[in-house]
């Protein structure tokens, strides 16, 4: 906007130099100008008696800490740093891993962003605050404020329990709310862009408008999770022989021309659709004819459309059962604690045949979440191959009330999609999951598709004077699953590989894991980690992880001569000098 003479109490020259110098100025300039001229009128009077003038202004100080597994805690936490940065807030910003609990006592204001991990369990750079802030040791804190930003997924039974937990024990101990914790679904941008601007407001009452600089997820491309790139598929291979009942794709998608980058350890989000015959029989149980158009996101749209390429339909949630349950006939039933039997193996279809719906297609709809992105660990490195990204993608597919039932996602990959077909993804980053120094000795850890991210780590350190590296692989048959087995031996051969040691579970009475032959080598294992080793786990969390996480204890406690306490003790330190990383799903 141009200010006229005649639309200010400026003179002509005033006006022609406003002009000239409001347009320069960056954002930082016109907030500071702004505080500078709601200051009383005295010092502005006064400033032309001296050379500086302090603006009058309230500091605020602030802390944000995260717990983040797979990075969307940790970029929202900076988000809001660098958002409240610039409003008068002295921030700091730091992973809940190093923070020092010593100093909370000492706080204004405490902002947590967190997400929660498997079944309802705080990420692993959380646990020690955690376990802190819950046990006798925790100070009562009457003089703080905090505030608490809940990231979750609202497909498990305990959504976003870690922040729920965090605000209700804050609460306990004394400390006053900034504002309402806010319980985040796996599409989280526009919920937390709110609470963003709720908080700054509160923090700050005379904070700028936030929307147009909230959580961006950019890398140096155009292209984000918002903004997903189309990847052609360029090599798709099923890494399992004839007779393997799995089937594990190795699939290679083109980046040529598209600017996307990524760094060993980050994953890649896939955007899915819903199988046709399974939208199609959902339309034909809900009563629909089909042909119906519903309003979704400001389009006009075929509800089979929306429901192919857009809302998710083969999860039954708690939190979506209570919202259908008014459209059904009787669905408000399974509320009372039946849910969690009757979802598992169940599509929104089956809910429909078992309790009639009677809602419209436009109320369906607007109850359904949409199709969250699938990650996969990026099995290929940037350094070496930068136009094209490699993944390992298991086949999920299983037989439940009589009926076959396959992942969407890895489903659609293995029987729909081809050489030459397209797929919307984005780079997730993982700062929990990365390659130390070169010369630094490496153990990984994995089984099944867990072995991805070792892939893409030999073959940056094969571009690299790299130190030792140690693969644990394991799986069910050699002859039909040991995946990338070429590969691995040229590593092997190369000295790429130091050591390669394999568990294949089926392949004689008795099974045997990964965590066994890391215990038949415990006194390699433990010398490895004395020199120095960064000790890396990819797979399952509910049994793999765990199991390999108990060995590892097991084994520093016998070698090291101590004591179990001592041994959990000088694990946890080796994460939190982030020498022990963990990628579990």
């Amino acid at each position: 906007m141009t200010l006229q003479v005649s639309n200010s109490p400026f003179t002509e020259k005033q006006v022609q130099l406003l002009n000239e110098l409001l347009p320069n100025l960056t954002e930082q300039q016109k907030i500071w100008l702004n505080g500078y001229l709601s200051a009383p009128l005295q010092v502005i009077a006064n400033a032309t008696e001296v050379q500086e003038i302090s603006i009058p202004h309230q500091t605020v100080t602030a802390t944000i800490i995260y717990g983040s597994q797979t990075g969307n805690s940790q970029k929202l936490a900076e988000k809001l740093g660098a958002l409240l940065e610039g409003q008068f807030v002295d921030i700091e910003v730091s992973s809940m891993l190093d923070f020092k609990v010593k100093n909370l006592k000492k706080l204004d204001n405490l902002i947590i962003i967190t997400s929660t991990h498997g079944e309802g369990e705080a990420p692993d750079n959380a646990i020690p605050f955690y376990e802190f802030l819950h046990s006798k040791r925790a100070p009562k804190l009457p003089d703080l404020h905090y505030a608490v930003l809940a990231l979750g997924d609202s497909s498990y039974e305990w959504f976003c329990k870690t922040g729920a937990d965090f605000d209700r024990r804050l609460k306990e101990l004394g400390a006053q709310q900034l504002i309402e914790r806010v319980d985040c679904d796996v599409d989280y941008e526009e919920s937390a862009e709110k609470w963003f601007e709720a908080l700054a407001k509160t923090l700050v009452p005379s904070s700028i408008n936030t929307s147009q600089t909230v959580i961006e997820h950019t890398n140096s491309s155009v292209y984000s999770k918002k903004f997903p790139y189309q990847a052609e598929i360029v090599e798709k291979i099923n890494l399992n022989m004839d007779g393997s009942n799995k089937e594990t794709y190795h699939l290679e998608l083109s980046l040529e021309d598209s600017g996307i980058k990524w760094q060993a350890g980050d994953s890649i989000g896939i955007y899915p659709h819903n199988h046709q015959s399974v939208v199609e029989e959902l339309i034909e149980v809900a009563g629909f004819s089909g042909d119906e158009y519903v309003q979704y996101k400001k389009e006009t749209l075929p509800i089979l459309d929306v429901l192919k390429n857009h809302l998710e339909i083969t999860v039954l949630t708690k939190p979506l059962i209570e919202k259908l349950a008014p459209y059904t006939n009787g669905a408000s039933e399974l509320l009372d604690g039946k849910w969690k039997e009757y979802k598992e193996g169940r599509y929104l279809a089956d809910l429909f045949k078992d309790y009639d719906f009677t809602g419209t297609p436009q109320e369906l709809v607007d109850v359904l979440r949409p199709i969250p992105a699938r990650l996969y660990s990026i099995a290929s490195s940037y350094t070496a191959n930068p136009d094209e990204v490699s993944l390992l993608i298991g086949k999920v597919s299983y037989i439940t009330h009589d009926r076959k039932r396959i992942g969407v996602a890895s489903g659609e990959i293995a029987e729909q999609l081809e050489i030459g077909d397209k797929v919307s993804i984005f780079v997730q980053d993982n700062p929990n999951f990365k390659l130390p120094n070169p010369k630094t000795p490496i153990i990984m850890i994995g089984a099944g598709t867990g072995v991805a991210p070792f892939r893409s780590f030999i073959e940056e350190r094969a571009e690299q004077d790299a130190g030792d590296s140690w693969l644990f692989f394991g799986e069910q048959h050699f002859l039909t699953d040991f995946l990338y087995q070429v590969e691995w031996l040229r590593y092997l051969e190369e000295g790429i590989l130091t050591k390669m040691d394999v568990a294949f579970s089926r392949d004689q009475e008795e099974k045997i894991y990964v965590q066994h032959r890391l215990l038949e080598n415990a006194e390699d294992v433990y010398k490895w980690i004395e020199n120095g080793a960064v000790v890396y786990i990819c797979g399952d969390e509910k049994t793999m992880a765990k199991d390999v996480h108990e060995a590892l204890i097991q084994i520093i406690e016998q070698q090291g001569n101590m004591s179990r306490e001592q041994a959990e003790e000088k694990l946890a330190t080796l994460q939190k000098e982030k020498r022990y990383q963990r990628d579990v799903y």
